[in-house]
């Protein structure tokens, strides 16, 4: 199965690269490895604001990765000329808003790591991070970037 029949079957249409809302590029390429810029949580086309472990729990700080991640794929679709250039996924950092007590970051970026395997197969299978933090720009819940490297 390709990556847009994967896509269809997913219910997933791609969006536009999403305009930056400070001094940075939505994304670099250098060589054949492609450096995505954090991408936030969107709901609804606002940004989805929240803590975890405050006013969010994993589950919905999970489906705002799995969000983040379909906005992550609309940028890197941009940058390597289409998803099927995409050679490897190799690495995510993935930041969760959360209160020092929330310790579920990593199921949180699951939500992530999840939507990404199920349209790259193995070539999804990537290293990553997961960190908590006090704040995410915005507000927003989470934060993911990210690095593929593209034929």
């Amino acid at each position: 199965m390709s990556i847009a029949q994967r896509l269809e079957a997913l219910g997933i249409t791609l969006p536009p690269v999403s305009i930056p809302a400070a001094a940075y590029v939505p994304f670099v390429r250098s060589g054949n490895m492609v450096y995505l810029s954090g991408h936030i949580a969107r709901k609804d086309g606002q940004v989805w604001v929240g803590q975890l472990g405050k006013n969010l729990t994993t589950e919905e700080g999970k489906a705002a990765a799995r969000a983040v991640a379909i906005d992550l794929l609309g940028t890197l679709n941009a940058a390597a000329g289409g998803l099927d250039k995409v050679v490897r996924i190799v690495k995510a950092t993935s930041l969760v808003n959360s209160t020092p007590e929330f310790t579920e970051h990593h199921l949180v970026t699951n939500g992530f790591s999840e939507l990404i395997g199920e349209v790259f197969g193995e070539a999804g299978k990537h290293a990553r991070s997961a960190f908590g933090v006090a704040q995410v720009p915005l507000g927003a819940c989470v934060e993911i970037e990210l690095i593929a490297e593209v034929a």
